[in-house]
């Protein structure tokens, strides 16, 4: 968070928190009241005060406002570079992965020090090429063998990444939000003071 963000909250710290009105879509776009926002000092602005409370809910801090975030997919929204390196949509590298979940849509989501996140749907390809079964590139048979399991058993797909090899678990897309400690659809807790 920005200074000036802190600064806000100390100097009004009882402003009710929105719900409703920001987004973030499966492409890691931001969104208001169902567009998209495309100016990139709102997009800055937005990426550098973005958080998560202590329940698992997402936001962004407006000054002393908190606007909480429905996610379409994920906290965090993973692009590939082409050196194999993974980005969140707000621009930090990605130095570590703690774990990695195969979703029944062949879709890749990781925990990492900076939250929940998903692949991007666009870099498939760099899943096949950093997905292995044994020392051996993942082929479509063992992608369907793995997919075809229950969510929260292990495959028997490993996922390289530099040197680290990570087990990869079958996750149901539904059940990522558990699994990984996020909330899709934040709403107001009991005696919390909101706006819509």
């Amino acid at each position: 968070m920005e200074d000036w963000v802190h600064r806000a909250v100390a100097r009004w710290p009882n402003v009710p928190a929105l719900y409703g009105w920001l987004a973030l879509d499966r492409r890691g776009r931001w969104r208001i009241k169902g567009e998209t926002i495309s100016r990139p000092q709102i997009i800055d602005t937005l990426n550098r005060n973005y958080a998560a409370d202590e329940h698992g809910r997402w936001f962004f801090q407006n000054g002393p406002q908190r606007g909480y975030v429905a996610l379409a997919r994920a906290p965090l929204l993973l692009r590939a570079e082409d050196d194999g390196s993974l980005w969140t949509h707000l621009g930090e590298a990605v130095k570590e992965v703690s774990a990695a979940y195969l979703d029944e849509n062949g879709g890749l989501w990781f925990a990492t020090p900076q939250g929940p996140a998903a692949l991007h749907e666009q870099d498939s390809d760099w899943a096949l090429e950093h997905l292995r079964l044994g020392s051996k590139p993942v082929s479509e048979a063992a992608l369907a063998t793995a997919l075809a399991l229950p969510s929260g058993q292990r495959t028997a797909l490993v996922l390289h990444l530099g040197t680290l090899r990570l087990p990869v678990t079958r996750l149901d897309a539904a059940a990522a939000p558990a699994a990984l400690g996020f909330i899709s659809d934040p709403q107001p807790l009991p005696g919390e003071r909101a706006s819509h």
